[in-house]
């Protein structure tokens, strides 16, 4: 990924820089012949287009083929006598000689609930010395259908075919209709379409066609003047050298060399400084398509007095900024404006408008929470433009009139890099797998449909994750991770307890909690299941797979530790506990496997902020005491213990930043656990008077 990434990147820079001035005919597929095209000289010229052609044409002859073979239908024909037998065995007790008549008809009544009513008729009227003749006709019939070929793509048509023609000899009309009710729901198929036996008789008729051989005279024609020419004659004219120009490769090498040093200045950044973009092939080819298309934006109009300056160049840098980062985008409006320059003569003036410009807008832009940052990073850029074109004019570069078009244009390129940048940015980071903060913004809502749900059907894990979001968010702002995606990944990340809410203490309001009832293993195989069912839901939702990432991540493997201890207690008490070797050894047997999530492990550092938030909220709520120094130590156990546990190492947060981390934890659970001055009962009831006058 990383290699197309780069390939991308150099193919358009080289792209735009190539200037050609094509000499010689210089034909193209799919385009009219100007005049006639003929043969330079006589050829045998071998053409895989037609030979493709002829082999796609013989391919299609082939008939469809089925898997069947004789023993596999012999096979089915034993199985489905067998089912027959069992079928007909309440029949044969009907029939037995023991049997009354009342009784039987009673019998013949009920049994093959499935059989039509005519064959009923006939059925109960039957002489019982009749009925070992129809049923072993039955079985014959069965058995001798079922060993024919019978596709599963003309069952019906078969099926009726095969009667009539396996109907044995010596029965009336109403036993042979009899026979056939109770033999054909059992004649099924035995073949079935095989798209690999097929495809291999397709295969081997394509290869028996030889290689197409054009052949032309000198002279001769190969497209007339007026017909298009198609690919199988872009073979001929290419063998003939006729579709090839001749360039002049003093511009373009310059356009060429310029490309590669640039494409080596964005990479070497991206490694040096961003290593976990260079690590996503996914984020180098945006950053590739980004700034292929600014290029292309650039050069296309190059050597025009005015359009240049309609380029809205600034989409590039605000599009950057919104899906990665604000460097990210000034680097890219750098290098635009390097080529912009460039491409214009070398003009200052342009450069430094593509580049103020940009910069301009990916300083209003932020990151396009709301859509009023679009419009002032909008406004931004035309003002910014605005005075780029002022002091050029001021140096003599441009009179009054010439000022007021480039104004014009600058106002135009503002309002259309807004646009751009608004409608695109969504689009490319669902293409790119980007959650953009609009995005969040709208997830964090609490009118989604899940945080509805989660409120209505399981209003304690609604209000843990409340909890664990108000937690993660300072985290991660200390630490320089993303607050926002932190704080709505909290929301969404235990959403798989809709699948089964009363399982969680949170949401058992009764007292009752159904594990008492359980073994531990049963718990902890029923409490694992809701991040399998939230990733289900989340996909079903059409959440952000980013998003989605977070329901595995913020368990990692952890261990489920208190039914695992309670699992290790029981398997210890048959032994005299804990205490003894017998019963330590009975505990150390419990498979720790069975107890731990699946995973995987946090793999970035807002996934870290939230695993490690989601045990302190719960550990922290069961806390007796909640004092500053009963949170602390609390903080300290869970970091110490993911730490410890190995959660933590799939990601780049380092002991500086679970530092801070803790601390953010510490701070944040204090100033929601403080304690609240006790108002004498006078008191409350004044402020209660005042509430709900609305007056305090």
């Amino acid at each position: 990924m990383l290699l197309s990434a780069f390939f991308l990147i150099l193919v358009f820079a080289a792209g735009v820089a190539v200037d050609l001035a094509p000499s010689g005919p210089g034909y193209t597929a799919n385009s009219i012949a100007q005049t006639a095209i003929k043969a330079p000289r006589a050829a045998e010229i071998p053409n895989p287009v037609r030979t493709q052609q002829a082999k796609d044409a013989a391919a299609a002859t082939v008939v469809a083929v089925y898997d069947y073979s004789a023993d596999r239908a012999s096979s089915k024909a034993d199985l489905q006598a067998a089912e027959l037998g069992l079928d007909l065995l309440p029949i044969d007790d009907a029939f037995s000689a023991t049997k009354a008549p009342e009784a039987r008809q009673v019998e013949l009544q009920s049994a093959l609930p499935t059989l039509p009513a005519d064959a009923r008729v006939t059925l109960k009227a039957l002489d019982p010395l009749r009925w070992p003749i129809v049923k072993q006709a039955a079985q014959t019939l069965l058995v001798a259908a079922e060993r024919q070929q019978i596709n599963d793509t003309a069952l019906a048509s078969r099926r009726a075919e095969l009667i009539a023609q396996y109907m044995p000899t010596g029965l009336s009309t109403a036993e042979q209709g009899l026979v056939a009710a109770l033999a054909s729901p059992l004649i099924v198929a035995n073949s079935s379409f095989s798209a690999t036996l097929t495809k291999q008789a397709q295969d081997a008729k394509a290869a028996s066609v030889p290689t197409v051989q054009d052949s032309f005279q000198a002279g001769q024609v190969i497209v007339d003047q007026g017909h298009s020419i198609g690919p199988a004659e872009m073979v001929d004219i290419s063998f003939f050298g006729l579709d090839a120009t001749r360039v002049d490769w003093g511009r373009p090498a310059a356009w060429m060399l310029l490309g590669i040093a640039i494409c080596a200045v964005l990479l070497g950044w991206l490694w040096r400084f961003r290593p976990d973009y260079w690590n996503r092939g996914q984020t180098l080819v945006l950053i590739g398509l980004i700034f292929a298309v600014a290029v292309l934006a650039v050069k296309l109009p190059a050597g025009r007095a005015t359009l240049p300056y309609l380029i809205p160049t600034a989409a590039a840098g605000m599009l950057l900024t919104v899906l990665l980062d604000a460097s990210a985008g000034m680097v890219m409006v750098a290098l635009v404006a390097i080529v912009a320059g460039t491409a214009t003569g070398s003009s200052l003036e342009l450069a430094s408008y593509v580049f103020l410009g940009g910069f301009a807008g990916l300083l209003a832009v932020r990151k396009g929470e709301r859509l009023n940052y679009f419009v002032q990073a909008g406004m931004a850029i035309a003002a910014t433009d605005v005075v780029v074109v002022a002091v050029f004019t001021l140096l003599g570069q441009h009179d009054v009139a010439g000022m007021l078009q480039l104004w014009g244009a600058a106002l135009g390129a503002a309002a259309i890099a807004t646009v751009v940048t608004i409608g695109s940015f969504a689009l490319l980071g669902n293409l790119f797998g980007i959650l953009t903060g609009s995005q969040l913004m709208e997830l964090a809502n609490p009118s989604q449909p899940l945080l509805r749900r989660l409120l209505t059907e399981t209003p304690g894990t609604y209000h843990h994750s409340l909890m664990v979001g108000n937690l993660a968010e300072p985290a991660a702002t200390a630490i320089g991770a993303d607050p926002l995606l932190t704080r709505v990944a909290a929301y969404y990340h235990d959403i798989g307890k809709l699948a089964n809410p009363l399982v969680f203490i949170e949401n058992q309001s009764n007292g009752e909690n159904i594990h008492d009832e359980l073994s531990p293993e049963d718990s902890a195989a029923i409490l694992r299941e809701h991040v399998a069912a939230g990733i289900d839901l989340a996909y079903r939702a059409k959440l952000p797979k980013p998003l989605i990432a977070f329901i595995p991540q913020h368990h990692g493997t952890a261990l489920l530790s208190y039914f695992y201890a309670k699992a290790r207690v029981e398997a210890a008490a048959p032994f005299g506990g804990l205490d003894t070797v017998a019963g330590a050894a009975a505990a150390d047997a419990v498979d720790q496997r069975r107890f731990r999530h699946s995973g995987p492990k946090p793999q970035t550092r807002e996934a870290a902020v939230l695993m490690l938030a989601d045990g302190v909220e719960a550990s922290v709520r069961s806390l007796s005491s909640r004092d500053e120094a009963s949170i602390k130590a609390m903080v300290s156990q869970i970091v110490q213990e993911r730490l410890g546990d190995g959660q933590l190492n799939e990601c780049d947060i380092t002991i500086r930043d679970l530092e801070r981390v803790r601390e953010a934890f510490v701070g944040q659970l204090i100033g929601m656990y403080h304690q609240r001055i006790a108002y004498p009962q006078n008191k409350i009831v004044e402020l209660e008077t005042r509430r709900d006058r609305g007056l305090g």
